[in-house]
């Protein structure tokens, strides 16, 4: 059992890593590109018409045989709008961000265990998160035919480290984000526009660059060792805390005694809480400490333009404007698989890739009711 890794919240949100780049790009320390284009194939919008009459996938609490997955019902659906996008963007925009299971300041890949899409909304002004589950089992496209047979399946985060450069499996465009995208796509219909990738150091330094963060917990999170094989991430008890880089790391990372959904829920407090330490006007004397921390440890392959624009956003959101959504508890069935490259079984998320493209389409059209997809909002 694979412990969880350090790498794991670094990327969570692109909010709070376009911030940095923009200032980056205002100071003019940056005029390029940080990493391979995607070359994603041009989706088909959807009309805000064709919204209208789209139905939308709710997981439903009903009563279910033991192990089975849940069931999706049609609710409410969207009205048109006329309204025009903020800050020069694009209507809508997608993003992948990935935080990867490295601790080298110049290596960026690895596993991705941390996968979520951004949907950046320029017109409302909104931005949804969702948590894509990285032990999800998925077929694995555009690798060199030679490998077709050897892994042609893997579990999600895997395509990130197949898609690395020197890895040999891959030669398409956009090196490891490039194949966790056209994986995501391939399996589930779901194309981003762009990614935003960092691995773990970029996490800590940034924590630390801001003078640490400030987050209430309500409860107590226990991280101690559960046997020989896990590391010891500390105890939180409830109440106020003034986390350094390294205790926001090893809180975010609390799983064993728990879950990997309480996980995901404590990375969102961590990155509302990052977030509202970028928006303090005091914050500004310490950005070229924070374009140090960012140095050879992210890789995007959005512009200066875009960031300006994403940057640009970042204080219009707060609230109901800002939302992280994950899939259900109810859609959540464990499973094992036999992985024929690893040679043995491993853990993987069951859920039947028709739920999971529907929810994802729902997810689109910003059509997931806040409470069904275990919704949360920064405090």
């Amino acid at each position: 059992m694979s412990l969880a890794s350090p790498g794991q919240i670094a990327i969570a949100v692109i909010t709070v890593i376009t911030t940095l780049i923009g200032a980056i790009f205002i100071l003019g320390k940056w005029n390029k590109h940080l990493g391979e284009s995607l070359e994603m194939p041009t989706r088909t919008p959807v009309s805000q018409q064709e919204l209208v009459d789209t139905p939308t996938a709710v997981v439903e609490n009903i009563e279910t045989a033991p192990g089975s997955a849940a069931v999706l019902v049609p609710t409410a659906t969207l009205a048109p709008t006329t309204a025009q996008p903020v800050c020069g963007g694009p209507p809508l925009m997608y993003i992948l961000g990935v935080g990867a299971d490295s601790d080298d300041p110049e290596y960026l890949y690895g596993l991705a265990d941390v996968i979520r899409i951004v949907r950046v909304d320029f017109v409302t002004p909104k931005v949804s998160v969702l948590t894509l589950p990285r032990d999800l089992w998925v077929e694995l496209p555009d690798i060199k035919e030679q490998f077709a047979d050897k892994v042609p399946y893997v579990k999600l985060n895997q395509a990130y480290f197949y898609g690395g450069p020197g890895m040999g499996y891959y030669e398409g465009p956009g090196g490891g984000p490039g194949l966790l995208a056209r994986t995501i796509a391939h399996n589930y219909d779901l194309y981003v526009d762009h990614y935003g990738a960092v691995n773990m150091l970029a996490f800590t330094r940034i924590v630390d660059a801001l003078g640490g963060i400030d987050i209430y917990l309500d409860q107590d999170w226990d991280g101690r060792p559960v046997d020989e094989k896990t590391i010891d991430l500390g105890y939180f008890t409830a109440g106020q805390h003034h986390m350094s880089g390294a205790e926001a790391l090893r809180f975010s990372r609390i799983r064993k005694k728990y879950s990997e959904v309480t996980r995901t829920d404590n990375q969102t407090l961590v990155i509302c809480a990052i977030k509202d330490k970028l928006t303090e006007p005091e914050v500004i004397g310490t950005i070229p400490d924070m374009i140090k921390a960012l140095m050879g440890t992210i890789q995007t392959d959005l512009t200066p333009a875009q960031i300006s624009q994403l940057t640009c956003l970042l204080p219009k959101l707060g609230g109901d404007n800002l939302q992280f959504v994950r899939f259900p508890d109810e859609m959540m069935v464990q499973s094992r698989v036999y992985d024929p490259h690893l040679q043995n079984e491993t853990f993987i998320w069951d859920i039947p890739i028709d739920y999971i493209r529907q929810y994802l389409k729902d997810f689109e059209n910003d059509a997931i009711p806040f409470e069904a997809g275990e919704g949360m909002t920064c405090p």
